[in-house]
């Protein structure tokens, strides 16, 4: 009898969908409506020793206490500030998640962002679609990336890969975290405070959860000031949404661009209504490629737990 797994959220590869189908009894909660979920959990939960989720959708301390069987939760991204991880470790169900493999195209997407927001672009090319460039209206000049100052909030595989990025076009690197990295070029400063300061672009890299929510707060956006751009591709809950939206509106920050939100997919209107901002839909991992080798990664931890093999990516 294959072991049953809850899936909480399909993989947009049909090769990884297929996998799992193939190894395991696959109860699909994504797929009921709703209003039946209740009723359609608890019929299943009994028998349910592994999860697949992502890291936004997480999975909470009601849920795991639905499943009394549970093994295992395999995430679909890197972040695990929403998985209920002093619950998992008291039962000792295992976790993992899919670190490395999306390093590129989150940072790939981090510079598009920044060059975006730098150039103009979108208002850009809804100067061309609207006809006003042909009827002579004049544009204001862009600043160029050359000896610019980007600073890294949360130096790891990420925040390196964008380090990287950034130095092709002539950028100066700072970076900030607890622990200082060993062996890079990029400089170190004292705090997060101070490395707004001194930065022009503010790329955010770091984990959430509740050591970092809201570390950029008003006085961080302050620092930045109205000639720097807030740039981030890590988790919403880093940012005071509120305090971004005051910020941007009053001129106290000057840019921002966004690929994560503090309540995904809802994304305020305050925020949504303002020219000086670039917003994405939580894409920075969205390739084809990325995407199979994210669910490939959970697909092999799964297997690897439940043929009593150590696990590929375990979270500590």
């Amino acid at each position: 009898m294959k072991t049953e797994i809850l899936v909480l959220a399909a993989s947009p590869s049909a090769d990884v969908m297929a996998q799992l189908e193939q190894a395991f009894h696959c109860h699909h909660l994504w797929r009921q409506p709703c209003e039946a979920q209740p009723d359609w959990l608890a019929a299943v939960a009994p028998g349910i020793k592994g999860v697949l989720t992502t890291g936004s959708i997480g999975i909470g301390p009601a849920l795991l206490e639905q499943l009394p069987k549970l093994e295992i939760v395999a995430v679909n991204g890197i972040g695990t500030d929403a998985v209920a991880l002093e619950t998992t470790r008291a039962r000792g169900i295992f976790v993992t998640n899919t670190p490395g493999v999306l390093t590129g195209d989150v940072a790939d997407l981090a510079l598009t962002l920044l060059l975006s927001s730098a150039r103009g672009l979108p208002s850009l090319d809804r100067l061309v679609r609207s006809g006003a460039w042909e009827h002579g209206l004049p544009l204001a000049p862009t600043r160029a990336l050359r000896g610019k100052v980007c600073g890294i909030f949360g130096f790891g595989r990420i925040g390196q890969a964008v380090a990287a990025r950034a130095a092709a076009f002539g950028m100066a690197m700072l970076y900030y975290q607890p622990r200082a990295v060993d062996g890079v070029a990029a400089g170190r400063c004292a705090s997060l405070l101070e490395l707004a300061q001194a930065s022009d672009y503010l790329v955010l890299c770091a984990p959430g959860g509740e050591a970092t929510r809201h570390a950029v707060n008003a006085e961080v956006m302050a620092a930045l000031g109205p000639q720097g751009t807030l740039v981030n591709v890590a988790r919403g809950s880093l940012v005071d949404q509120d305090a971004l939206i005051a910020a941007l509106r009053d001129g106290v920050l000057g840019k921002a661009a966004l690929d994560v939100f503090d309540h995904e997919p809802h994304v305020p209107a305050a925020l949504r209504e303002l020219d000086n901002v670039v917003l994405t839909p939580h894409v920075g991992s969205l390739t084809v490629e990325t995407r199979q080798a994210m669910g490939q990664l959970v697909v092999d931890n799964l297997l690897a737990h439940f043929g009593g093999r150590p696990l590929l990516t375990p979270v500590a």
